[in-house]
Parts: structure tokens; C-alpha cells; sequence
């Protein structure tokens, strides 16, 4: 859950890019003087920045704002593909990046626009403006993780993200944190605008999309992320997902 190093560098983008990812392949601390909108074209990308942690899955699209340090890692084998627009282009106004359901028109302008015979000149701008038409409408996914200010918060985020099946309660937490369940939970609303068993529960959930893309079964996915049963852990995917983690799985 740490931040940045000091000296995140400057890498430049000059157009729609893909760019194939090993299994836990990284890219480390970067920023960019452009909006990007990337999408996996396989597996799963965790991407970093100094306010959170975002997870994207397939068949979705995470928008990072220009200037925002981040850095991105692969789970299972994975493909990062890219679409650049300038800073003030920005349809949804967004400034911290955000997971978007891609539709599927969407993910076929962006698999054309960075396949082998990407297109160049007037059609390429056509189609570029063809996704951010898309993105306008693009409903925002409940895939960020907030990364937390206090340090009684981080080092109770960094005991959880450690080991997301740990059952203890929030008072139990404190003790090991050295602050009073009160505390703690009037920081979380404040902080990160979540009750502990909601922050906990996305902490859990973006854990599972992890572990389901590394091939873990469902019913170890729910054990090694603390849901009480694979029922419950089904339950809670299908709620934040639309769909169960075993069809999440086969698509």
C-alpha cells in the first residue's frame, strides 16, 4: 500500500500503443503530460498511484489523468493496450483515475486502433473520437482501492492487504494499530468516504480478481480472501461485478 518513490519519471506516449505483460511483469513508477485510457486485452492490470490502488479486469477500461504518478502490474499473462488524448481532452472530467465498463464497440475501436493494422490520418482521429463518445456515457466500476493518509490507517491497510483473509475485528485492529475502534472508524468515513466492513470488503474483492486471474479456483479464491463460504464470496462478486467469479473467469 507504500507510495511512489520520490522521483517517479516522465515517459512519453505518441499514440495508440500495445504492449504485451508476463505474469507479475511491471512497469514502475511513471507519469505521463497526457490522458490515457488503457485497457487489458487479456488477464488483469493492478495499476498504483499516490491515492489508491486500481484493478482492472477484462472488458474494462481504467482512465488515467494526465500527470498522475502510477504504476502497473500484470496478473496472469496480459496485454496493455493504450489510447492517448491531450490533457484538456477529458469527457468525464475526471482527476484521479477511474475503472470504466467498456462496452463492447468500445473494446473493438480500441483493439483496432492498436492491432498491427491500426489505422493512421483521419481515420485513426475518427475512431479516437469514436471511443471518447463511448466513454461519456462510460459508467464509473467499484474497482479503486482509496490509499489512506493517517498512518494508524495505513498500517492497518498494510496488515489486511498482507493477508485479506484475516477475520479481526475492527476493535482487535486498533489494538494492533495502537488507535480505538472509534477512531478508526471515524477515519475511514472521513479518509476514504467507506466503513471499515465496505473498505474491507473492496480490499477483499479486488484481492479475488487477482487470484482468479492467476488460475486459483473459486472456492480457494474465497479462503484466501476471508469470505465465510464460497457461497457468500459468489454473492459479493455477483453484486460488485454483475457476474460470478466462475463465468468471470471463462470470459
Amino acid at each position: 500500500m507504500g507510495g511512489p518513490p520520490p522521483a517517479a519519471r516522465h515517459q512519453p506516449e505518441t499514440g495508440p500503443s500495445r504492449h504485451p505483460l508476463a505474469h507479475r511483469q511491471r512497469i514502475d513508477w511513471h507519469w505521463h503530460d497526457v490522458n490515457q485510457l488503457i485497457t487489458p486485452g487479456r488477464g488483469v492490470l493492478e495499476v498504483s498511484t499516490p491515492q489508491g490502488r486500481w484493478v482492472v479486469p477484462p472488458h474494462r477500461a481504467v482512465w488515467l489523468p494526465a500527470g498522475v504518478p502510477h504504476a502497473q502490474q500484470a496478473h496472469g499473462s496480459s496485454e496493455l493496450r493504450c489510447l492517448i488524448y491531450p490533457a484538456e481532452t477529458n469527457p468525464l472530467r475526471l482527476s484521479a483515475p477511474a475503472v470504466l465498463a467498456a462496452t463492447p464497440l468500445l473494446r473493438e475501436i480500441i483493439a483496432h486502433l492498436t492491432g498491427p493494422d491500426a489505422p493512421a490520418g483521419r481515420p485513426a482521429r475518427t475512431l479516437e473520437q469514436a471511443a471518447l463518445d463511448q466513454l461519456a456515457h462510460a459508467p464509473e466500476l467499484p474497482l479503486g482501492l482509496p490509499r489512506p493518509a493517517d498512518p494508524r490507517l495505513r498500517d492497518l491497510a498494510e496488515l489486511l492487504a498482507a493477508d485479506p483473509a484475516d477475520g479481526r475485528s475492527l476493535a482487535e485492529l486498533g489494538r494492533a494499530v495502537g488507535a480505538a475502534e472509534r477512531t478508526l472508524s471515524r477515519l475511514f468515513q472521513r479518509e476514504l468516504g467507506l466503513g471499515f466492513p465496505q473498505w474491507r470488503t473492496q480490499l477483499r474483492l479486488q484481492h479475488a480478481l487477482l487470484l482468479l486471474a492467476e488460475g486459483r479456483s473459486v472456492t480457494g479464491t474465497a479462503a484466501a480472501c476471508g469470505f465465510r463460504s464460497p457461497s457468500a464470496f459468489i454473492e459479493a462478486f455477483r453484486h460488485a461485478f454483475g457476474t460470478t467469479p466462475g463465468r468471470y473467469q471463462q470470459d
